[in-house]
């Protein structure tokens, strides 16, 4: 099975910007993965728990650096999901006045 999550819009403190570390700011994140599914054994992944935790780790660790954020969240959902082909993309699309900034891994 392929699961995509598009579009999970929340704010946290992300950034190494002074005003980055006392403000929190929209982020974006676009989450791709794909995992083997077992009717029989009701093995499945539930992409709304992917979704919380991912928003849960965001809020609780206020990254530096997105890429930071990026191998954390990676580890973290690949020890608690069998899961595989992951895909994360952070967006900060108010960090610039003239572009919408993504990091992806």
């Amino acid at each position: 099975m392929k699961v995509s999550i598009h579009s999970l819009t929340f704010k946290t403190i992300i950034g190494i910007l002074p005003f980055e570390r006392v403000t929190k700011q929209k982020v974006i994140l676009d989450i791709f993965f794909e995992y083997k599914f077992s009717k029989k054994e009701k093995d499945f992944v539930d992409y709304s728990h992917v979704a919380k935790m991912v928003k849960q780790i965001m809020k609780e660790e206020k990254f530096e650096l997105i890429e930071d954020a990026l191998l954390y969240l990676e580890k973290a959902l690949k020890a608690k999901f069998t899961i595989s082909n992951l895909y994360i993309t952070i967006t900060k699309p108010n960090i610039l006045k003239n572009c919408v900034v993504s990091v992806g891994y």
